[in-house]
């Protein structure tokens, strides 16, 4: 059986007059609170927008093409190799 977190974080939130009036008709339709409501409908929101952002699937052509530009040399990046090829300021001792 899982384990049941306690409820013991606070959300504070500032809202219009008629937010709040909407919030708790919508609360009040679906027969719950409207800590209970505002909670399920932001945690059914994360749900909807996290997954895409965590995860995300390839079928095997794409997997390919991923994996075959993780393994790719990098292109060319001569400023950088000039900039490498430098003193630093530190080496020179003066900024």
């Amino acid at each position: 059986m899982p384990k049941l977190e306690t409820r013991n974080e606070k959300l504070d939130l500032r809202l219009t007059p008629s937010a709040k009036r909407t919030l708790q008709a919508a609360a009040l339709a679906t027969h719950r609170s409207v800590s209970e409501f505002i909670l399920e409908s932001a945690l059914a929101r994360a749900a909807e927008t996290l997954p895409d952002r965590q995860h995300f699937g390839l079928n095997t052509e794409q997997w390919q093409a991923f994996q075959n530009a993780l393994s790719a040399p990098p292109p060319p990046a001569p400023r950088l190799a000039k900039l490498l090829k430098r003193q630093s300021v530190f080496e020179r001792g003066k900024v």
